[in-house]
């Protein structure tokens, strides 16, 4: 089974470390291989089209944009 690649776009802030966190549990939950990452470089965002964070990207396709969105939202994104 390959490993998910999985980053979080956004400054650092509160809703990023959140969306991460959920991130991870979402892996966990799952039993999946994944690589977390967060990228906070602002010219990388915005080159990658995201204007409102915090973003999550999976295997380099942006999922969600401008919300926290939750672990059992994460989830079935995972499953594809």
């Amino acid at each position: 089974m390959d490993t998910i690649k999985i980053e979080i776009l956004g400054s650092g802030c509160k809703k990023c470390k959140r969306l991460e966190a959920n991130a991870k549990e979402a892996v966990n939950n799952l039993n999946l291989a994944a690589e977390v990452s967060h990228i906070t470089d602002p010219m990388e965002i915005a080159m990658r089209g995201v204007i409102s964070t915090p973003a999550i990207a999976i295997n380099g396709k942006i999922v969600s944009k401008g919300q926290v969105i939750s672990t059992e939202q994460i989830q079935p994104l995972l499953q594809r």
